[in-house]
């Protein structure tokens, strides 16, 4: 097993907030991932490379080991179904809510309700713990839309500031989950490469709670 340890993160909002904490373990990136067309990067650390992939692919990669070490958002982990990791630290970063959001002042009075979500899993789980019957349609962007023409009654979606829902005329009516990026480790490479990984998980552990 290669001793270099690899850690898949996406780009934007999460890789921007773990670079603080990942400078406190000495990863620092060589290159800049906004204008660099690299999709693995060297860093500071000769012994550990950061691989930039979608979002929903990190759970994936490090299940499946091509990645020893992610940092994914729990919204990615609520609907992943792999059994190949382990979820070990939570960043504190990326914060939001995943909500069913709606208009308000328009009660659903279907005894099955449609939902338009990327969120599927997550949807299913939460209206059958309600005792709901619902309807999941899977969409991949522009959830607001999906109530505003009729194809869904509630719409299940991250919520930061709510502004893009007010925008559109709907407001966020219950809560799911409190949603963060974490630490994730394959469970392999904990194993095999326990010597590097659990010093690396304790830098960040310590800038988290630093951070707090």
């Amino acid at each position: 097993m290669s001793k270099v340890l690899t850690i898949a993160v996406s780009k934007g909002r999460i890789f921007k907030d773990a670079l603080p904490l990942l400078a406190e373990a000495g990863i620092v990136p060589i290159d800049d991932p906004e204008t660099s067309r690299k999709l693995i990067l060297d860093t500071s650390r000769e012994d550990v490379k950061l691989v930039l992939i979608r979002a929903s692919d990190v759970p994936t990669y490090v299940d499946y080991g091509a990645a020893d070490i992610g940092i994914a958002g729990k919204d990615v982990l609520m609907e992943y179904e792999g059994d190949g990791l382990y979820e070990l630290l939570d960043l504190k970063i990326a914060c939001c809510r995943l909500m069913v959001a709606g208009v308000t002042d328009v009660p659903t009075e279907s005894s099955r309700l449609r939902i338009a979500t990327k969120y599927v899993n997550s949807a299913r789980r939460y209206f059958a713990s309600q005792g709901k019957q619902a309807e999941i349609i899977k969409l991949y962007g522009s959830m607001e839309l999906a109530p505003l023409v009729g194809l869904s009654d509630w719409i299940v979606d991250l919520v930061d500031t709510g502004n893009t829902l007010r925008a559109n005329g709907l407001a966020p009516l219950q809560h799911i989950a409190d949603i963060s990026s974490r630490l994730i480790v394959n469970k392999a490479s904990m194993k095999m490469k326990h010597a590097a990984v659990k010093p690396l998980i304790d830098c960040m552990a310590r800038a988290v709670a630093e951070r707090s």
